[in-house]
């Protein structure tokens, strides 16, 4: 999903079904283990990022990009490709021709798509504890990046055929404060780790590094309608994906449905499948258009529904625009449509006279 909101995994959502592993354990790479220079490259450069980086007594360490600190887009880059399990190209740019969608786009790229978007990107584990357990405030978050791989406490690893062993790990959550001590105790169990082994980066929603690693999360989107439409996930041998990288908003369900909208009215992806009869099925079903719920902002929709996203249409979640091409006949078939003017009237961007 593109914002930290439940999943169709995790709210009883029918499923697709059990497929051969899409992932073959013998020689995948190691999520964890690719992801340890980005991640080192974020801490040691935290000040010039606008990352503030602190240690727990134990000394798990917590990368700060957008609750206290400032964060930054370059932060934000760095994080969506550590989501992505060091198996992903993320970079930004800029876009000034007559009529433009946007200014600023975010471009992502994998040769391993699967892998780095469901096995790694994706945010799937849920993540909570009680005010009573926190001596305050009720904690929840999703997590996402490549721990997941190590803890792999979610079903979908199952169909995936996965599990990382590196003795280092790094996990990203979407949520506003600092996680607890409870939560990190957590993650540490349920991946194996020792406290000085693990890495959190916290990014909000709405902060800067925040909006940019969810936006950065399109081609996972399209991934992950893909699973939810019973495809098989080996079919899915390339993905690229663009999106517009819209303003952070201070509130956070609007800046929720920024990102949202980012995806399901502006976001582009360009999957390689194997077989021609996929890719055709793709261009029908893929896109955010085949939605009910589709044409509203997304902020909107989730205020319509009282705040429940479980009542939102999940093949909502998609790429607006998708183009399939296929291995077995060189193909390409092309479905949905972007919205521009929808997001240029929740973003602004009009002229001004001078």
């Amino acid at each position: 999903m593109p914002s930290s909101t439940p999943t169709p995994e995790t709210s009883g959502h029918a499923t697709a079904p059990a497929v051969a592993p899409a992932v073959a354990p013998a020689v995948a790479p190691s999520v964890n283990a690719l992801s340890e220079r980005l991640v080192a490259r974020l801490v040691d450069n935290a000040a010039r990022l606008g990352v503030a980086i602190t240690h727990t007594d134990a000394g798990t360490v917590i990368a700060d990009a957008g609750v206290d600190a400032r964060g930054s887009i370059e932060a934000g880059v760095l994080i969506a490709r550590i989501c992505m399990g060091g198996l992903g190209r993320v970079a930004l740019r800029a876009s000034f021709e007559p009529a433009p969608l946007w200014p600023t786009m975010i471009e992502v790229s994998t040769s391993s798509p699967v892998l780095a978007c469901l096995g790694s990107q994706y945010a799937g584990w849920s993540l909570a504890a009680t005010k009573e357990q926190t001596g305050g405030k009720k904690f929840f978050s999703l997590g996402s990046g490549p721990a997941r791989a190590l803890a792999v406490k979610e079903p979908l690893f199952d169909e995936l055929g996965y599990r990382d062993q590196h003795e280092r790990g790094v996990l990203v959550l979407e949520v506003d404060r600092l996680p607890p001590q409870i939560v990190i105790d957590k993650v540490l169990h349920d991946c194996g780790l020792a406290p000085e082994q693990l890495t959190l980066i916290v990014t909000p929603t709405h902060s800067v590094a925040g909006t940019v690693q969810v936006v950065a999360r399109v081609v996972e989107v399209a991934l992950h309608k893909v699973h939810v439409l019973g495809v098989p996930l080996d079919e899915i041998v390339e993905g690229t994906g663009s999106a517009p990288l819209p303003p952070p908003a201070p509130d956070g369900i609007q800046a929720m449905g920024r990102t949202n909208d980012a995806i399901l009215y502006g976001g582009r992806v360009h999957l390689t499948v194997r077989h021609d009869e996929v890719a055709r099925s793709l261009v029908e079903r893929l896109p955010a258009a085949t939605s009910r719920d589709y044409g509203r902002p997304f902020a909107e929709i989730f205020t319509s529904f009282n705040f429940d996203f479980y009542q939102i249409d999940p093949a909502l979640f998609a790429p607006a625009e998708v183009w399939v091409s296929s291995l077995e006949s060189g193909a390409t078939y092309h479905g949905g449509r972007l919205d521009g003017g929808l997001l240029h009237s929740q973003w602004g961007g009009e002229s001004v006279a001078p």
